[in-house]
């Protein structure tokens, strides 16, 4: 069972661990963030995951966000190494008519944040996360069957020993809980690029 390898980094105050399904309440003020253009550091969303030395592998978890209802609620795919390497995938509540789906990679202490917006009222949302050695993609799927590409990544501490799972986080004053189901860990679905050769 997946479940039972995965282990907190900032644990949160309320959650539900089950053998199907991750609840995690959101405590306000709890986010992922390194400097980048608002000039802030927040680095404490509670996170939880499992660790791996697999070089090649995908896993795939779906996301409930029906509570969510503040700006910046989200809940998603995380790889947290420590608080300036990381990245995560996720749906952000902006108001009620849309939302942001979208991922941020963090190298070395900087965030960025790529968006698209999408109707406010979808509220369930997979997400893949594989691996390639120190590359990594982020995909999402509204079905858990067809999956679109989000991201591709190089992580600059990513190509030894990592750490990988889910996180739910309130940067303003809010909660909201968070729900996980259909966790699987498979074969790298991200398969080798076919096109021009390395040089």
């Amino acid at each position: 069972m997946i479940f039972d390898n995965m282990k907190w980094t900032r644990e949160p105050a309320k959650f539900m661990i089950q053998p199907d399904r991750i609840e995690i309440t959101t405590e306000p003020h709890t986010d992922l963030w390194q400097r980048t253009y608002y000039h802030f550091r927040n680095d404490n969303a509670p996170v939880l995951q499992i660790e791996t030395e697999d070089k090649y592998f995908s896993f795939i978890v779906k996301t409930d966000f029906t509570e969510s209802h503040h700006r910046f609620d989200q809940c998603g795919i995380v790889m947290y190494l420590d608080s300036e390497n990381w990245l995560k995938g996720s749906v952000e509540y902006e108001n009620d008519s849309f939302q942001h789906l979208g991922s941020v990679v963090t190298n070395h202490g900087y965030s960025d944040w790529a968006t698209t917006e999408i109707p406010a009222d979808v509220k369930t949302m997979w997400y893949r996360l594989s691996r390639r050695e120190d590359d990594y993609c982020i995909e999402c799927s509204m079905d858990g069957k067809i999956f679109r590409q989000m991201r591709v990544c190089h992580m600059w501490e990513g190509a030894g020993r990592i750490r990988f799972g889910v996180y739910a986080c309130s940067p303003e004053e809010s909660s909201f809980k968070a729900i996980f189901t259909d966790m699987k860990i498979t074969e790298c679905a991200w398969k080798a690029h076919d096109g021009q050769q390395p040089d």
